[in-house]
């Protein structure tokens, strides 16, 4: 059984690789429960390397490790599963790519992507933004309602994304999702361990 509760999705911003792992070797340590590396830039090469760095953490504290968009660094690293957004790749084709055995990861943000979704082979899904964000440039908002929505009409894990702090996380109190995606929140915490407490605690 995967657990959700706490997803960590990666963020470089000016971090040097070793603090860049350090942060992630400490979210590790303080409970997160699943990390995304979320690599937008760099060749593949670089891709790879830092990966598999990331992967030698996860690794030791038994969490799986997904990779964004990148089905090949995936494969190439024997990571746990790949995220895929709305600009990649069919579903169906990467869960061909991927075999029966890895993590299938798809963002939803209507009820009718999440049912096509769950039928064409994926895992859980990511529902958001939820909250406004600046993690990524374009961001469209979904609404609790829809969050909801979506819960009640698909059988698979959802995972609510998008500006998660630990002032708001509590407003998912009593809705079934399996766990929240955080980003800044924890990759730029003066206090990770203190910040994942918080974040579990909804």
């Amino acid at each position: 059984m995967i657990d959700y509760r706490l997803y960590l999705v990666t963020a470089r911003y000016d971090y040097s690789d070793e603090q860049f792992l350090d942060i992630v070797e400490n979210a590790c340590q303080s409970g997160v429960t699943l990390v995304q590396l979320r690599e937008k830039t760099g060749t593949t090469k670089d891709i790879f390397r830092l990966a598999k760095a990331v992967k030698k953490i996860t690794d030791r504290y038994d969490i799986p490790l997904i990779i964004d968009d990148r089905v090949d660094i995936c494969l190439a690293v024997d990571a746990a599963g790949v995220h895929i957004g709305y600009d990649e790749l069919p579903v169906d084709l990467v869960r061909k790519l991927l075999g029966p055995d890895k993590l299938l990861g798809v963002s939803a943000k209507s009820v009718e992507r999440a049912i096509e979704a769950q039928k064409q082979g994926a895992d859980y899904l990511g529902v958001g933004a939820i909250f406004p964000t600046t993690t990524k440039v374009k961001t469209y908002r979904t609404s609790m309602e829809t969050l909801k929505e979506i819960i009640s009409y698909v059988d698979i894990p959802v995972v609510a994304i998008g500006g998660i702090k630990t002032h708001n996380v509590k407003q998912f109190s009593g809705i079934n999702i399996a766990g929240v995606a955080v980003v800044s929140e924890i990759m730029q915490a003066d206090d990770i361990a203190e910040t994942v407490a918080q974040l579990k605690d909804y």
